[in-house]
């Protein structure tokens, strides 16, 4: 704050004449920097020896004197963001920045991408919100269901190289016969970002706090109970057999948290700040895996950036871009991949709309130029003719013929290409003679979505983890969509489904037993996916090692910068 002062007092020393040189007394400046003469004095002493103006007094009570300035506000405070970055005074930079938003951005992005900084390998990344609250369970944005990973480990965890979960604070499990008994055992040298020992006990409790929470009491509906066998075993008692267990724990909504300290994990990175201006990660010195290679990743958000120019630094949530804007032309395109995650539409059938009529509405969708001409960002989508790789969209040709309802309702939340297919929905089913009403729910879920019953037609989107076929039996037990879409017959008969599923210990089995229960809802006409998205990262020279995950982001504990001169 000391430094931001300093630098107020002289923008307003600098601000009457633009910087050229004045001719002014020692009672006038007092007057524009709302201090004393004394105080004045001491401020312009203090400058002159930074080398920032030159003041020359003349004798005499009232005289005025010369006022030369030799750096403008802006380089000043440029160089003392630099400064403080330099010295790893995160938070002294902010409070140096605090201009108006649209201004933010641009003084910022010189200090973006990779930098070592006071011989700290440091990446910074601009992003276009704040980041929510890191709480416990499931989180709606892919940007903090990323950052968990990075900051708490799980009893088990996805590698990237496989869709089967492989041990992470416990370093291997055991799985009685029967099913009901698994055992996991539990690491002897892990500790927490604070230092403490990792206790199993510990790991106990925030457990049984996880599935206290409604959403995380029905992913893991089959645990009676779980128990500290020995203090390196943590024993799961079931009451009917889930050989999706392995996958529910290394799920990020399963990371587990300090025990009487919720933002502090045992992961690769421990939260150094978080704020709505700034998010800092350091590497944890004590992590039990593989080290990152870099110390630091810090999010610097400037949210009115998206708004305004989404080609600079964040082009899209799916597409980010790190570097200055000088540097965007330069920028090569590092990594990229189709999302396997897919934004949906799912029909409830009634009275109103008919399984013949949903059929039709989704040939329209699928057999028209519809999803083809949607007016978005080039190569940002491309539609979707299959929910995964090899779980092909029913074609029904009896339904060309006919006739959709006179009305339907439509409810959709975010993301925002969805306003989009929205719109280009209710035209093209107008050209039909069907009248569509539209229902906004601003949100990424539906929790909390009150209209859901009045609505015929939902659209969303849907993430896809490490593990395509276990997130998507994840997504039919917990979100509050499915009991909402169909009759209370139809979603008890979908649940025992699911549970009798989860008994199959063959990945193999399981996968296929999924595969058809979701067949059976694309070809009811229920549900049909739209589109999946383009992920992109695009970097600077000398940013390496980034890879993107199945979230869309690139994985923190890979990145590495060259050491300076090198």
């Amino acid at each position: 704050m000391r430094l931001l002062n300093r630098l107020n007092q002289y923008q307003r020393l600098w601000q009457p004449s633009a910087g050229a040189p004045q001719q002014v007394s020692v009672a006038e400046l007092a007057g524009r920097c709302f201090c004393s003469e004394r105080h004045v004095r001491t401020l312009l002493r203090q400058a002159q020896e930074a080398g920032w103006l030159s003041w020359t007094a003349r004798p005499g009570r009232g005289k005025r004197g010369d006022l030369l300035f030799h750096v403008t506000p802006d380089a000043l405070r440029n160089a003392m963001m630099e400064e403080a970055l330099q010295r790893g005074h995160q938070q002294t930079a902010l409070e140096l920045a605090q201009l108006a938003p649209q201004d933010l951005h641009t003084l910022l992005q010189p200090f973006m991408g990779g930098q070592w900084q006071n011989d700290t390998p440091t990446l910074r990344i601009p992003y276009y919100r704040p980041l929510e609250p890191l709480q416990p369970g499931f989180l709606p944005g892919r940007a903090e269901q990323h950052l968990v990973g990075q900051i708490f480990s799980g009893i088990t965890r996805f590698d990237d190289t496989s869709s089967e979960p492989v041990g992470d604070l416990a370093h291997h499990w055991e799985i009685a016969p029967d099913g009901l008994r698994w055992h996991f055992y539990i690491r002897s040298t892990l500790h927490w970002h604070n230092g403490d020992k990792v206790e199993t006990a510990h790991l106990q409790n925030r457990l049984a706090l996880l599935l206290a929470l409604p959403a995380l009491r029905k992913l893991f509906n089959s645990v009676s109970r779980i128990e500290v066998t020995h203090p390196q075993c943590l024993t799961f008692i079931l009451h009917q057999p889930d050989y999706w267990l392995a996958h529910r724990l290394a799920s990020y909504c399963s990371r587990l948290a300090h025990p009487s300290m919720p933002l502090i994990g045992c992961g690769p990175f421990r939260l150094a700040i978080f704020g709505p201006e700034l998010v800092r990660i350091e590497s944890h010195e004590q992590y039990h895996l593989s080290h990152p290679l870099l110390k630091a990743i810090e999010y610097w958000i400037t949210p009115q950036l998206f708004e305004q120019d989404l080609g600079t630094s964040c082009r899209h949530p799916v597409q980010i871009a790190i570097g200055e804007p000088d540097e965007l032309a330069s920028l090569r395109l590092v990594s990229n991949s189709i999302s396997l995650g897919f934004c949906y539409l799912t029909l409830r059938q009634s009275s109103r709309l008919s399984e013949l009529q949903a059929r039709r509405l989704i040939q329209i969708i699928h057999h028209t130029a519809l999803l083809h001409t949607l007016p978005l960002e080039e190569n940002l989508i491309t539609p979707a003719n299959e929910l995964l790789p090899g779980w092909a969209i029913p074609e029904w040709p009896d339904a060309q013929q006919t006739a959709l309802p006179e009305t339907l309702t439509l409810a959709y939340h975010l993301p925002v290409e969805l306003h989009t297919m929205a719109e280009q929905l209710r035209l093209y089913l107008a050209q039909q003679g069907c009248q569509l009403h539209i229902i906004f729910h601003d949100a990424k879920t539906w929790d909390g979505c009150g209209v859901l019953p009045q609505a015929d037609i939902m659209m969303g989107d849907r993430l896809i983890g490490e593990a395509p076929e276990y997130t998507l039996e994840q997504w039919l037990r917990c979100d509050v969509l499915w009991p909402q879409l169909l009759s209370p017959a139809q979603y008890s008969h979908l649940l025992a489904t699911l549970d009798a599923v989860q008994t199959q210990p063959a990945a193999s089995a399981r996968d296929s037993a999924l595969k058809a229960v979701f067949a059976g809802l694309m070809e009811s006409a229920v549900l049909t996916p739209l589109f999946n998205y383009h992920y992109q990262v695009s970097a600077p020279p000398g940013v390496n090692g980034i890879r993107l995950n199945p979230r869309g982001w690139f994985e923190f504990t890979e990145a590495w910068l060259p050491a300076p001169g090198t």
